[in-house]
């Protein structure tokens, strides 16, 4: 829902009532991700997509229905339908799609929800997607410290309140099960946990051109990116534009701050491009114990052969060391800083989604991954 706050705020602001299907299931081949969400305004407009434009026809029918009615309803549209092809889902996924009526008063804590993703505060959405009738559409809006709205029974509340807080500290979309006491031994009832987590951080180490390319491509996969220098006359908001912050300060020791400090966690990425080794030698060294997502060092062959050696005699262990991409990046025979940084960001989303790097044409199995690791 992300994508499309800032149209569904303004409608609500203005008191109007919006139709919203949003995916909280897939399998196989399905083209978008769980939390993916299209609206339907007052005025017919429609807005986002739930499928790439596979079965957006049939969420519009179904969307202005429950916007006449008040009842939301979960769909499935996938091969195993018998109007698949009507709806146009040809890539052989299957989705389930949650339809409901967003208003004032139907969903009276909107507001709070869009200033905290303005703000960059992790906030997560609990909606009974399936279930009794009674509970159905019910939510419950977490933040790390409090909580608002109700899905049921108390120890139900508690239950799923515990559960969904963890999703959001991973930044995790998804559905869960329950019994219906809030054992989660059963299947009575069914939430999607929608997480606004804080943007993923990218830090870029070295001040040089490649970092301007990386830190570009990783705003525009949705990064917040931080460059960080130890050299001032590089270390400046004028030469990455495309940064959110330049740092001045030795690598190692404002990493190792950040981690202290609670800002660096499974989501970070890690793209050490100084290939120096009084710089990337002791970073590396707080880098490749720090449980993040990736961990990336630019270099030729024979500086990461030099750079290994070190890391070996300040006292890495081999597990340790196995995480380190270097150098950087997949095979795509790059050669400019922009190319570089294409190779960078594939490299860091095929160990996201556990791709292979493999040309899909000669592959076989799943495009669409559906395990995050």
């Amino acid at each position: 829902m992300r994508d499309v706050l800032d149209d569904l705020i303004g409608w609500w602001q203005a008191g109007e009532t919006v139709g919203v299907g949003t995916v909280v299931g897939t399998w196989r081949s399905a083209p978008r991700p769980p939390g993916a969400s299209m609206l339907v305004g007052p005025d017919g407009t429609a807005v986002g997509s739930v499928s790439g434009g596979c079965v957006e026809g049939a969420v519009y029918e179904e969307a202005k229905d429950v916007v006449q009615t008040g009842t939301p309803t979960l769909e499935r549209y996938g091969v195993s339908d018998d109007d698949a092809f009507a709806v146009g889902l040809t890539c052989g996924g299957i989705l389930d799609v949650y339809v409901e009526s967003v208003s004032r008063e139907s969903f009276p804590e909107l507001g709070e929800i869009a200033e905290s993703v303005a703000a960059h505060e992790a906030v997560a959405v609990v909606t009974c997607v399936k279930g009794p009738d009674d509970r159905l559409g019910k939510r419950l809006v977490l933040w790390p410290d409090r909580m608002s709205g109700t899905v049921g029974l108390q120890r139900l509340d508690d239950a799923v309140a515990a559960d969904a807080r963890g999703m959001l500290a991973a930044g995790r979309t998804a559905t869960l099960t329950y019994g219906h006491d809030g054992e989660r031994r059963g299947d009575d009832l069914t939430v999607f946990v929608s997480s606004f987590a804080p943007p993923a951080r990218m830090v870029v180490f070295g001040a040089i051109d490649f970092a301007a390319a990386v830190a570009r491509v990783g705003a525009f996969l949705g990064y917040r990116v931080t460059v960080c220098d130890a050299r001032p006359v590089f270390a400046t908001a004028r030469r990455f534009p495309d940064a959110h912050e330049v740092i001045v300060e030795w690598p190692h020791r404002y990493l190792q701050a950040e981690a202290d400090a609670g800002r660096i966690d499974e989501r970070t990425v890690l793209c050490v491009l100084t290939h120096d080794p009084k710089f990337d030698v002791p970073l590396l060294e707080v880098a490749l114990r720090l449980p993040v997502a990736y961990v990336g060092a630019m270099g030729s062959r024979r500086t990461h052969d030099d750079r290994m050696d070190r890391l070996r005699e300040a006292g890495l262990k081999p597990d340790e060391l196995e995480r380190l991409s270097s150098p950087i990046g997949l095979d795509l025979g790059a050669r400019t800083p922009e190319e570089t940084a294409v190779s960078i960001a594939a490299e860091i989303i095929a160990g996201r989604w556990g791709g292979s790097g493999e040309r899909l044409t000669g592959a076989d199995g799943p495009i669409h991954r559906t395990a995050e690791r």
